[in-house]
């Protein structure tokens, strides 16, 4: 077995019943099983080493740490090992990620998923081709994005698109957050962004921009991107189907709603999900120069081969100055621009401020469907009551704006200003033709 062929995966799984069928099927459809090594920070319910014996695998080793076990298997010639943990011991998403990056052993190549996909055939030959493939673009190529979809018990329903990641906003915390959009092409396309859930790189990958354990989750991915691409990495979005991933997942455990208030008071933990949260967002906020009093990054900062200013000016989106130029949210959603020097003469004329909310009136508060409204105002307004924006619908338009999100009525509303505005309050008013202005709904921005 060559060396220079090994692929090392890194899987963090919390309560997850995919867990096993994305095993079995990553296995099933490689064309080398001897060259995976997977890794994995079991998070789960007090299951035991019969879980993984009962699907198939060989125990090789076992060995007990505290409250942590470690397991190692071999599974139709591939190499598993789980670091098994109880889930109130969990410490997130990014922590986990961390546990299983210590067992990587300079394997060639490096690939993070997440416990929910599935592998399209020759998942493996066609990764490692496809990022050789772009040596001639990059010394240091990275394949991710957000994989196209799938739902167990429906798998021959596969989604066919790939997508490549853009800009969505900035969130209430300043921190830039993602989303997909398709794309067609018959290569790679360049982005800025890498995606938790499917990043495939050189396995100098896991020693250069490993993950930082105390990032809980928001911003995990606009961090690791800034750091890999101040350690020089390149981001690529493939062109073909390689792998799917299980969005939703509603009625799985998640985290945040084991980890709560009251599994602390009870002792069953000893900080909550939003406390761990609190501090990541203030460690993500350092490493974009957004704090004052920046936290201690230590080897989880950025690099020193490329600058945060060059990852803005590909990217078009300004981090400090919550700004992006209009290309980046225009009708085609640029995501990297090549020509830096062009970026930055534009950078003072063009740039906008964009804002994005979503509002959720309770049910019962807003009858949209009276005969006698005329129409509906909505403005946004900063802490000095200035009208920032206004938006009037036409109430035979009131379905375009206003969206049934169960009992509730959800308002998603998006603008942008050539000067940083701070929105502070959402009134929503109708008007109606017998008699004026109604009662206005205020909601904070």
């Amino acid at each position: 077995m060559s060396d220079n062929k090994q692929i090392f995966i890194s899987i963090a799984s919390y309560r997850d019943p995919e867990l096993l069928p994305t095993l079995q099927d990553m296995v099933k459809q490689a064309d080398n099983t001897e060259h995976l090594h997977i890794a994995i920070c079991w998070q789960h319910d007090n299951e035991g080493i019969d879980y993984f014996v009962n699907a198939g695998m060989t125990l090789l080793h076992n060995e007990v740490s505290g409250e942590q076990e470690r397991w190692r298997f071999q599974f139709h010639n591939a190499l598993i090992d789980v670091l098994s943990i109880h889930y109130y011991l969990s410490q997130g998403a990014c922590w986990a990620r961390h546990c299983s990056e210590t067992f990587y052993a300079n394997e060639r190549y490096f690939m993070q998923i997440d416990s929910h996909c599935r592998f399209n055939t020759g998942w493996d030959t066609s990764m490692a081709t496809l990022l050789e493939s772009l040596r001639s673009q990059s010394p240091k190529p990275v394949l991710s994005g957000y994989p196209p979809a799938y739902e167990p018990g429906n798998e021959q329903k596969k989604a066919q698109k790939v997508n490549r990641l853009i800009f969505r906003e900035f969130n209430a915390h300043n921190i830039v957050m993602l989303k997909a959009m398709p794309f067609e092409g018959d290569s790679p396309v360049r982005g800025c962004y890498l995606a938790g859930g499917f990043i495939f790189a050189d396995g100098a990958f896991v020693k250069e921009v490993p993950n930082d354990p105390q990032i809980f989750f928001a911003g995990e991915e606009i961090a690791m991107s800034a750091r890999a691409f101040t350690h020089g990495y390149d981001v690529y979005y493939p062109h073909i189907l390689l792998i799917w991933h299980y969005y939703g997942r509603r009625q799985h455990n998640k985290v945040w709603s084991d980890h709560n208030s009251e599994a602390k008071a009870a002792g069953l933990i000893e900080t909550a999900w939003w406390e761990k949260d609190k501090l990541s967002k203030y460690r993500v906020r350092s490493l974009f120069g957004l704090e004052s009093q920046p936290a201690d990054l230590g080897r989880f900062t950025l690099g020193t081969q490329r600058t945060l200013k060059e990852l803005e000016l590909h990217a078009g989106v300004f981090f400090q100055r919550r700004a992006v130029l209009p290309a980046v949210i225009g009708k085609d959603r640029i995501g990297f621009f090549s020509d830096q020097s062009q970026v930055e003469n534009d950078l003072f004329t063009s740039v906008i401020y964009p804002n994005q909310k979503k509002i959720v009136i309770p049910a019962g508060q807003l009858d949209i469907s009276r005969e006698d409204i005329a129409w509906w105002h909505i403005g946004i307004y900063d802490k000095q009551n200035t009208l920032l924006e206004k938006i009037e619908v036409d109430k035979n338009d009131v379905a375009s704006l206003f969206k049934q999100e169960g009992d509730d009525l959800k308002i998603d509303i998006e603008f942008s200003s050539l000067k940083l505005l701070k929105p502070h309050a959402v009134r929503i008013c109708p008007y109606i033709n017998t008699q004026g202005w109604g009662e206005t709904i205020e909601r904070m921005w």
